[in-house]
């Protein structure tokens, strides 16, 4: 069987940003609820496509900002897409598919989790994560955990990986504390960019098997005095940042292999929750492709 773990906080962005942007129902914008509703029914009519679970952030903070100050926080978000997160696992809930809102942790970190103990799973074929973000790229295990980019219908493997960001997954939280991440509020190191930091860490995968001689560096880099220096000088908050950036593999969740497969919406409460959404159209829907692919 194979595994989809979806990120849904980047599938309701996707959906607020996108086509289903705008639709008001009761005096509520539910447009993005409404089209990620729909995208998920497009994801679990594939009939490769038989165990499904979807994080969210249920709210934007977490335990790393009791880590770093300047990490993310939902300002700046668009109120009109912030209101839509509980609607949304409600929706997703209805419709079947088990929803992992998290509070504590990060919807990543949900992700990572299932994900590394899936792969241990001898009855697993499969695990694809359902997000280009490239944070979830650290947990890609050769061709068997994989990440997949719906919007571009790329999967990205353990080569992917590499050939995409210059480094194995296991050096993606590495090349983030040197790089940063803009959206996560990482800043990085100085003067460290991505083909430098690609370089270094291809060689040394870690921070702490850089050595703090950059004579010593067996990699031609332009700039190798600076960068060394700024990384010594920078060492503790790179290894903080690292630590921001490496999703965690011990969420509780309370699900196992098996319950993640679909078997169809559940019909009172989905007829409870299109009220709300005023789209009498989605249980029908719904209901014809639960049966198209029990047939």
């Amino acid at each position: 069987m194979n595994i989809h773990l979806v990120d849904g906080t980047y599938e309701l962005y996707r959906a607020f940003y996108g086509a289903h942007g705008s639709a008001l129902a009761h005096g509520f914008e539910v447009g993005a609820v409404r089209g990620l509703a729909r995208s998920m029914l497009a994801l679990v009519r594939d009939p490769a496509v038989t165990h499904v679970a979807v994080a969210f952030d249920h709210v934007i903070e977490s335990f790393r900002n009791d880590l770093f100050e300047g990490y993310k926080t939902g300002e700046g978000i668009d109120p009109l897409l912030h209101a839509q997160f509980t609607l949304a696992e409600r929706t997703l809930a209805a419709l079947g598919l088990v929803v992992w809102p998290m509070v504590e942790f990060e919807a990543d970190d949900a992700l990572a989790t299932f994900a590394a103990s899936a792969e241990a799973d001898a009855g697993v074929d499969r695990v694809v994560i359902c997000s280009p973000d490239k944070d979830l790229c650290q947990c890609v295990r050769g061709d068997r955990v994989v990440c997949f980019d719906r919007m571009r219908s790329r999967l990205i493997d353990e080569n992917g990986v590499v050939e995409k960001h210059g480094v194995i997954p296991e050096s993606i939280p590495d090349l983030l504390a040197l790089v940063g991440d803009s959206a996560d509020g990482i800043p990085g190191v100085p003067r460290w960019g991505a083909k430098s930091a690609a370089t270094v860490l291809k060689r040394y995968v870690h921070l702490e098997a850089i050595p703090s001689d950059h004579t010593t560096w067996d990699v031609s880099l332009r700039g190798a005095a600076v960068l060394s220096e700024n990384l010594r000088a920078r060492e503790q908050d790179a290894l903080l940042y690292r630590r921001l950036a490496t999703l965690r593999t011990d969420v509780p969740l309370q699900q196992g292999v098996d319950d993640l497969r679909w078997q169809g919406p559940d019909t009172p409460k989905l007829n409870e929750v299109v009220r709300e959404l005023d789209d009498l159209a989605l249980p029908e829907f719904a209901v014809q492709v639960w049966e198209a692919k029990s047939r």
